[in-house]
């Protein structure tokens, strides 16, 4: 038979901010300042994959502590953050013990008072919740049913905020007027190229606490749905209005050029280390690992400063509510009311057409042309990849395939641009080497290897641009 332990008695208290439209809430997001118990401080729940991330800071009640602010600014945009509930919380809780010792759940019994502000209604309930610390989940049925015999009955929140905050108010749906004529659109090209704008809007803003924090790959997303978002806009440029997207292309480009600095100094320094952990160790001469280590981190740490810079700036929230306008009135011509299937296809084809006429012109080129030529051709693959995501919704499992193509593509191109940048870095570094009075031996070895691998992935060309030039790729659209 297990056991309790004695009561223990809590008293907590916790205020919440928020704008005073509550866009924190919308999006999931919870900040609070909390005191008593073992975890008096700041706290910040985020929406995480399989739940939410929470990140503390210990800091004094009062104003909201800009390393969390900052966190949180894509969704506040500037606004205020405030009090707008507080819950004291009465809490005695008992732990459930096993009989060879083990701590198996802990029950809390809350008493608590909630109120919005400023001096809004006041509320009190009771409540009980139980967290597992070393038990199987079964331990929760057995619990359920104890409690529910004690006359429990499941609560009509998911948190205790919850019942005292208003419902969220749908900041993600379509605003007035597009309501109205949602349900014309539905099948149409404008809806179909909507719902990918939406969804890139979306991913964008999710990734922005990640890319402040520089946490694995979030730079990387956030800099894809960019790109996206500006590869969309270029591709469907028949089905909205230029007038009003031609800006925020620009604006685009200025953001991905912001994210992408950050991003390339990040997979130059891991390629640069690859290199040399691959060489033989007695052909390492020099400081060779402490100037590429040094360089590249200098470099990566000035390009996410200036990201930090970038998404402190007004300019960046003035870009996030011009793709919210975007996003719920979309400025859609007389095109994009047509069925998506032919619509869109015309536009695919157009795509493909201009990356052809690029690939084209690359098996044509000498000397150094073919470099540049080739690297337009990584974009305009990128561009017809964008473009055929964008889409599959719409056509399916062919446009999946094109897509992967394409990417295919795109990636065997990679080491022929990522090669010349390369290239250059070594040559400086070995240059600075040498006029140091350092043997600069290794990196012209690294030099030499990166030539090599761009001059097998130049050889590897033709192959990949008969890959993605089989017609039963582009069927689907090609019609």
């Amino acid at each position: 038979m297990g056991s309790v332990t004695a009561e223990r008695v809590h008293a907590l208290k916790a205020t919440y901010f928020d704008t005073a439209d509550l866009r924190l809430r919308a999006a999931g997001i919870t900040l609070r300042h909390r005191t008593g118990g073992t975890d008096a401080g700041w706290h910040l729940k985020l929406p995480a994959a399989g739940g939410r991330e929470e990140i503390a800071v210990k800091a004094p009640a009062g104003a909201v502590p800009e390393a969390l602010a900052r966190l949180v600014r894509a969704r506040s945009r500037g606004q205020a953050l405030a009090p707008v509930a507080r819950l004291s919380t009465h809490r005695v809780t008992q732990r459930l013990v096993g009989p060879d010792g083990t701590l198996l759940a802990e029950f809390a019994d809350d008493r608590v008072s909630g109120q919005t502000l400023p001096a809004g209604a006041t509320l009190g309930w009771r409540e009980w919740e139980v967290e597992l610390l070393g038990a199987d989940a079964a331990l929760l049925d057995v619990v359920q049913a104890h409690l529910t015999a004690a006359g429990a009955a499941p609560s009509t929140s998911s948190s205790k905020l919850g019942r005292v905050l208003p419902p969220p108010a749908d900041r993600t749906g379509p605003r007035p007027g597009w309501a109205a004529s949602q349900g014309r659109q539905q099948g149409t090209a404008g809806a179909a190229v909507r719902a990918h704008l939406a969804a890139q809007v979306a991913e964008l803003v999710r990734r922005d606490p990640m890319a402040r924090r520089d946490l694995p790959e979030a730079v990387h997303t956030m800099r894809v749905s960019t790109r996206r978002l500006r590869s969309a806009l270029t591709t469907f440029r028949p089905l909205v209005d230029r007038a009003l997207t031609d800006p925020l292309r620009i604006e685009l480009r200025w953001l991905a050029g912001a994210l992408g600095a950050a991003r390339d100094a990040e997979v130059l320094q891991t390629r640069l280390l690859a290199l040399l952990a691959a060489e033989p160790p007695e052909l390492v001469l020099g400081r060779v690992l402490p100037r590429i280590d040094a360089a590249m981190t200098t470099r990566r740490d000035r390009a996410h400063e200036q990201l930090g810079a970038a998404l402190s700036s007004e300019r960046y929230l003035q870009l996030l509510d011009a793709l919210d306008l975007l996003v719920a009135e979309p400025p859609l011509l007389g095109l994009a009311r047509g069925d998506a299937e032919p619509v869109l296809a015309r536009l695919l084809r157009r795509t493909w057409r201009r990356l052809d006429r690029t690939m084209a012109a690359a098996d044509r080129a000498n000397g150094p042309r073919v470099h540049e030529l080739l690297h337009e051709v990584r974009k305009d693959a990128k561009r017809a990849r964008y473009a055929a995501e964008a889409v599959q919704p719409v056509f399916g499992r062919p446009a999946r395939r094109f897509a992967a193509a394409m990417e295919q593509l795109q990636e065997s191109l990679g080491d022929v641009q990522d090669g010349v940048v390369s290239r250059e870095v070594l040559r400086e570094l070995g240059a600075r080497g040498h006029l140091a009075g350092e043997n600069a031996f290794t990196f012209g070895r690294l030099h030499a290897r990166e030539q090599a691998r761009e001059q097998a992935a130049l050889l590897r060309w033709p192959q990949a641009r008969a890959a993605v030039s089989r017609p039963r790729l582009r069927r689907w659209f090609d019609r």
